[in-house]
């Protein structure tokens, strides 16, 4: 059992917090990393910066701007996770755009990030035969391959969207950006529809930014993700890592 399906085999819903690699600095990425993990963080996904990152808001492409800006490149999000994977108990999630994936070998990227010690992948922009194609692999790797579902994702490609995934799928809690905004009310009953058509567990992610959020979404998911809310206050702290740390023990 992977780590990922590990931390979903019990009753207890998991957070996952969102940061990104290098921001502000790798140092406090590394650091943020280790005091979420201490905090309480169930799985961490890491966001290797891109150029024009997809459906991302303000705060979260200001601060891969900032991290590319600084030299950032996947190297440094892979030796970070190197480094700390024996001192983390988290799962350790790889948030990638198919541009860097595809330009560094497909498949070998997929052997750097589990000899490094992650535990799966997100790739947001992939097209649908890639994305077949990679799933496979990283199961052979023993990554979990995780498709994004929006709230307009019609039922028929949700199940095979949930077909090719593993670990969890990934479910949109809204359109747009991401950000800090209210979650949508019909937010549960999107949740049962896409329960009746998988066993996977079910993330959701896209304006989450509060502990009443949190405890509202999963009432009913799996797991909560927060994003821009985190980054935003690494981004205001003194001190990221201890930042991350006090927003994750409010969130958990």
């Amino acid at each position: 059992m992977s780590r990922i399906d590990n931390i979903f085999s019990g009753d207890k819903k998991a957070l996952m917090p969102f940061i990104v690699a290098g921001y502000p600095t790798i140092e406090s990425t590394e650091a943020a990393i280790i005091a979420m993990d201490e905090a309480g963080a169930d799985i961490i996904e890491i966001g290797i910066p891109f150029s024009d990152p997809i459906a991302d808001g303000p705060v979260i492409a200001a601060a891969m701007h900032d991290a590319l800006k600084n030299g950032i490149s996947p190297d440094h999000a892979i030796a970070v996770v190197s480094r700390l994977r024996e001192q983390v108990s988290a799962g350790l999630i790889a948030m990638v755009s198919d541009s860097i994936v595809s330009r560094s070998g497909g498949s070998a990227f997929i052997d750097r990030l589990a000899d490094a010690g992650f535990d799966g992948i997100i790739i947001p922009d992939i097209d649908d035969l890639d994305a077949e194609k990679l799933s496979a692999y990283c199961t052979s790797r023993e990554l979990t391959f995780s498709m994004l579902v929006s709230p307009t994702t019609p039922l028929e490609r949700v199940a095979w969207l949930a077909s090719i995934s593993t670990g969890f799928l990934y479910i949109l809690a809204r359109n747009g950006l991401t950000g800090e905004q209210s979650l949508p009310p019909d937010i549960t009953s999107r949740i049962a529809e896409i329960r009746a058509l998988t066993d996977l567990p079910l993330a959701v992610g896209f304006g989450i930014s509060t502990r009443r959020h949190v405890e509202s979404v999963t009432q009913s998911a799996d797991a909560a993700i927060v994003g821009s809310a985190l980054v935003r206050r690494m981004s205001n702290a003194d001190d990221p890592s201890k930042a991350a740390r006090d927003f994750v023990r409010e969130l958990s």
